[in-house]
């Protein structure tokens, strides 16, 4: 889920996509490669960094010196809403390692938010870039649970993603190996607009994702997002997110 290279000229707003199976899901993952790394607008708020992006909205370390080892966070799973286009819309959840700064690879895992009509799902998945993004199986969420998301690099070469409902019970895990290495520069906790084609699906009204526990594990100890620049949504001039951050927390708006 590299972010994208250049904003959006336009949302699907009129067209009528039915929720995306795990294939489409798989492939509008490895899509969203093709745009490559995200381009944003830096600005100076009250001394914290904030920048613009047509499809990231979070918070994100940077660091050349390539100390991320792990990322986790929790939050509730929203209640995803049309936001006036019709048809299928959808966001994602995630944490990450890389992908920001760093083109080689990510290292992430997530829970997707679809909504059609009046229906609603959820899915759960994983993803070392540049191989395939997978869906897991055995997992499953209802609005309200609350959700844990884990990455964890054991090497720049191994790793592990791990996602827990702590209101069901269930938990699910997948150790992964790539031949393309982290960077270890970038941990990312992030609400994304991804994209199908070369399109970004129409964005979900999502209310509101409070990333609680929020920590990034480095060689030396572990530090929270309170001080991670910050990433706003933008497009089509418009602003659809608002973004603050404490020490143990990432709260991401649609607004």
């Amino acid at each position: 889920m590299f972010v994208s290279a250049l904003f959006a000229q336009a949302l699907l707003a009129t067209a009528a996509l039915a929720i995306p199976t795990s294939k489409e899901r798989h492939d509008a993952r490895v899509a969203r490669r093709a745009g490559g790394l995200r381009q944003s607008v830096p600005r100076i708020t009250n001394s914290s960094h904030v920048e613009y992006s047509s499809n990231w909205a979070g918070a994100v370390y940077n660091s050349a010196a390539g100390t991320y080892k792990s990322v986790t966070a929790s939050f509730v799973v929203p209640t995803p809403k049309s936001s006036g286009s019709g048809g299928s819309q959808a966001a994602s959840a995630w944490v990450g390692i890389d992908g920001d700064s760093c083109g080689n690879a990510i290292l992430q895992t997530g829970v997707d938010f679809n909504v059609d009509g009046g229906s609603v799902s959820f899915d759960a998945w994983y993803e070392w870039y540049p191989d395939y993004a997978y869906d897991f199986s055995g997992i499953s969420f209802e609005a309200g649970d609350s959700v844990t998301l884990t990455v964890t690099a054991s090497s720049t070469t191994k790793g592990t993603a791990v996602i827990t409902n702590n209101s069901n019970g269930q938990s699910v895990s997948k150790s992964i190996s790539s031949s393309s290495a982290l960077c270890e520069q970038d941990a990312e906790w992030i609400v994304e607009d991804f994209e199908e084609g070369n399109s970004l699906v129409p964005f979900a009204n999502f209310g509101t994702v409070s990333f609680t526990g929020a920590s990034a594990k480095t060689a030396s100890g572990s530090v929270g997002p309170g001080s991670a620049n910050i990433i706003d949504i933008q497009q089509n001039g418009k602003t659809l997110t608002s973004v603050s951050t404490s020490n143990s927390g990432v709260t991401v708006k649609y607004i």
